[in-house]
């Protein structure tokens, strides 16, 4: 039955992973609450991708829901972190939009016909040199700003000031870089939609 895909263990832990992102949220201003349960949160995510391929149990349902929870995680962050971190979840979703709406949820691997830049970050899945960076930046900067707000790096990891900086700056640049893609699915989106409303024109 249909309704057995809610049931499947990668999605499971995605409900997991928004009980701690709500738990996360509701702590936002206590650290050692809020950093353990994003933490765990943003390691579910890689585990439930295992599970999936692992037992077979690889669903539509599944890759948009980890795309969502992906999406709530990160614009909880910004927004908090940022008054002006909600354009950044904005832009988030609006990519998230366009890549599943015409890509579907093997939107990963359907870049073969993008510029040579996007084809280096996204190759293998963003399992390149340049897509470690890209998605570094995208997951790892909004909680290495948390720990820098917050006094996480400084007082409890011990962090070197200039690392902390290094950090900030090597992150920010892959965020960068993940922004100039997500700008890029934009426009071809955009291009898909008006390309449809022209060949509607032509029948009419």
């Amino acid at each position: 039955m249909a309704s057995e895909v809610f049931l499947y263990v990668p999605n499971i832990i995605g409900y997991i992973r928004i009980l701690l992102l709500l738990i996360g949220w509701w702590c936002f201003n206590c650290p050692p609450i809020f950093v353990p349960c994003y933490v765990i949160s943003i390691i579910l995510d890689g585990l439930d991708g295992y599970a999936a391929r692992r037992l077979n149990q690889i669903s539509e349902f599944g890759a948009w829901l980890d795309v969502v929870i992906d999406n709530l995680g990160r614009g909880m962050l910004w927004s908090a972190l940022f008054e002006w971190g909600y354009f950044v979840s904005a832009l988030e979703w609006c990519v998230f939009v366009c890549t599943h709406s015409c890509m579907g949820a093997e939107w990963k691997s359907r870049f073969g016909c993008s510029p040579w830049w996007i084809q280096r970050v996204t190759a293998n899945g963003f399992k390149s040199p340049l897509g470690v960076l890209c998605i570094s930046g995208l997951h790892v900067l909004p909680v290495w700003l948390y720990g820098y707000q917050k006094g996480v790096l400084t007082e409890v990891l011990f962090v070197p000031f200039t690392l902390q900086c290094c950090g900030i700056a090597i992150l920010t640049a892959g965020r960068l870089l993940c922004f100039a893609v997500e700008v890029w699915c934009l426009g071809m989106h955009i291009k898909f939609l008006t390309r449809t409303d022209q060949k509607t024109k032509e029948k009419d």
